[in-house]
């Protein structure tokens, strides 16, 4: 290794080492898993009045995970007025049909299945899902429900869920409470994959910096959303998002900027039952959107891929240089770098009951991560991406 090699090598080990430390120290604590729901204002934890929520689920080809999630929906143990929507968003295995039937066989909440037919040109088609699903619920008593329950069909919900959820919102003054449900981490690839894909969005978009109420960061879990139905019509959503991919972020966005207070955390007793048990399942889930994410800039692309080479990759290959040129110093930087890239990701494994050797892995599956979105341009160039289902949509200005 010549000098000018050996120079670069030790300036890129200790760039990374300092993105870690900023990451660390400055990241507003990303890696902390103990952002749960706020407390309830009452000591008892019920507030002076259950508001009424409409549940509003899209649904789109969901028979294979319904009989999972819908029947914990129905069994909502909920004090005040609650009723569920299922929008059976152009199902061709019968998903409307068996949802009546779960409905029938488990007596629970009032369930009404619509279909509101194929989505209208510039929508989204979970969007489309939800903007009929709320409109149903507004229009259909005299008195419009104080709160929406916007879940993904394939979110489980314990019996107290909903209960918990109102408490969090009506105790705190929240517009938006949204909580990441637990996926599922079940085959070699869950475990690989699944974990790191929370910790690399916490780290976007750090929990505790989007609760401040002076926050100008905002984002949401699309599976479990509870919303204020009066934020919902400041904010002029879901019609101001139609077009969103990422329609989760989008849709906190549109509540903060219209002074809705926003919270986001982990979940305790929500869970996604949808299994992905194959590596190309996982590839799929992320790389539809991933591209998206970046807004389809080519630019946000190169730099993403610069940033999870410089933060993820570098420091385990410094490592292994280092110690193989005899540079000691280079060595070190990337040890100390990778020590904090796996101390970092600890917490988020014990929060999924995951063995911590897999943060030693960490690099690994970042490589993954980097080549699911690179996937994600190139199908996107290639008139496919953000698809889902059937569906492809193409970016705001290409509609």
């Amino acid at each position: 290794m010549g000098p000018l090699t050996a120079t670069l090598t030790a300036c890129t080990a200790f760039a990374s080492l300092a993105a870690w430390l900023w990451l660390t120290l400055a990241q507003g604590m990303f890696w902390r898993t103990d952002v749960r729901l706020p407390p309830p204002a009452a000591p008892d934890g019920r507030p002076d009045r259950w508001p009424s929520v409409a549940i509003v689920v899209p649904a789109r080809d969901e028979a294979g995970v319904l009989p999972l999630s819908l029947p914990s929906l129905l069994a909502q143990d909920y004090p005040g007025e609650a009723e569920i929507i299922l929008v059976d968003d152009g199902s061709t295995d019968g998903t409307g049909d068996l949802a009546l039937r779960l409905a029938r066989e488990q007596p629970g909440l009032p369930l009404t299945v619509v279909r509101p037919g194929d989505p209208a040109p510039g929508w989204t088609g979970k969007l489309w899902a939800l903007r009929h699903g709320i409109a149903c619920a507004r229009g259909a008593h005299a008195a419009e429900p104080e709160f929406l329950l916007l879940t993904d069909a394939d979110i489980a919900h314990e019996p107290d869920s909903l209960r918990e959820l109102v408490a969090a919102a009506t105790g705190a003054d929240l517009d938006l409470v949204s909580q990441m449900a637990r996926l599922r981490v079940v085959s070699f690839w869950e475990r690989l994959v699944v974990p790191a894909f929370v910790y690399f969005f916490a780290q976007l978009y750090p929990f505790r910096r989007i609760n401040r109420p002076t926050a100008r960061t905002a984002a949401a879990a699309g599976g479990c959303v509870l919303l204020r139905t009066g934020a919902a019509v400041r904010a002029g959503v879901p019609e101001a998002i139609r077009q969103a991919v990422i329609d989760d972020v989008s849709l906190a966005r549109a509540v903060q900027r219209s002074g809705g207070r926003i919270w986001l955390g982990l979940a305790e007793r929500v869970d996604s039952v949808r299994p992905y048990p194959a590596l190309g399942d996982l590839w799929r889930m992320v790389s539809r959107s991933a591209y998206a994410q970046l807004r389809h800039q080519p630019l946000l692309l190169a730099g993403t891929v610069a940033g999870i080479v410089l933060v993820y990759l570098v420091p385990p290959a410094a490592l292994l240089v280092g110690l193989a040129a005899g540079r000691p110093a280079t060595a070190w930087a990337g040890a100390l770098a990778w020590l904090l890239m796996a101390g970092t990701y600890l917490p988020m494994l014990r929060y999924y009951r995951q063995p911590a050797v897999l943060a030693a892995l960490l690099p690994f599956t970042a490589l993954l991560y980097l080549l699911m979105t690179v996937d994600s341009a190139v199908q996107h160039y290639r008139g496919r991406g953000a698809a889902w289902k059937g569906r492809t949509y193409a970016r705001p200005s290409d509609a």
